[in-house]
């Protein structure tokens, strides 16, 4: 639970979007800059649709934002998009026909929100999972723990 500015308590709540060109069309009429208990994810998976949505992204009236790069299948710079956003998550495809996931990828985005003072959470591996040039296959159920395991949240 948030207070807003009235005091009054509401319960935060997030909402994750990869369709962010709509998000004007969808906001209520009383969302002027957004709402204090209001956080707004934008979806990317490579450096094509970081381009496109988070150039929209960052014009729009949000209070609170985050990227989340998940499932991330290829290497993403996202320094011209950081700014006023709180959160980046990162993670890979659970599937057997999984896109892999290289670590140095996730290293590079982590290394870009220390640049900027931007959280950052490690979330899941993917099934296919490359660290230092060798290839592994994580089973499903093991993919949030391992990334904790990398222990480099930030």
């Amino acid at each position: 639970m948030l207070a807003d500015d009235t005091g009054a308590f509401r319960p935060a709540l997030s909402f994750l979007t990869k369709r962010i060109e709509r998000f004007m069309d969808c906001i209520p009429k009383d969302w002027n800059d957004g709402y204090e208990n209001v956080t707004v994810g934008c979806t990317v998976e490579n450096q094509d649709r970081a381009d496109y949505r988070l150039s929209i992204f960052n014009k729009l009236p949000i209070k609170h934002k985050n990227i989340i790069c998940q499932p991330l299948i290829e290497e993403v710079n996202l320094t011209d998009y950081l700014d006023n956003v709180e959160l980046v998550v990162v993670g890979g495809e659970s599937d057997r026909n999984a896109r892999p996931l290289d670590y140095a990828w996730v290293l590079s985005i982590r290394e870009q929100c220390i640049a900027h003072k931007v959280h950052f959470e490690f979330r899941q591996c993917g099934t296919h999972f490359i660290k230092d040039g060798k290839s592994y296959t994580l089973s499903t159920r093991d993919l949030c723990s391992q990334a904790r395991k990398a222990n480099i949240n930030y």
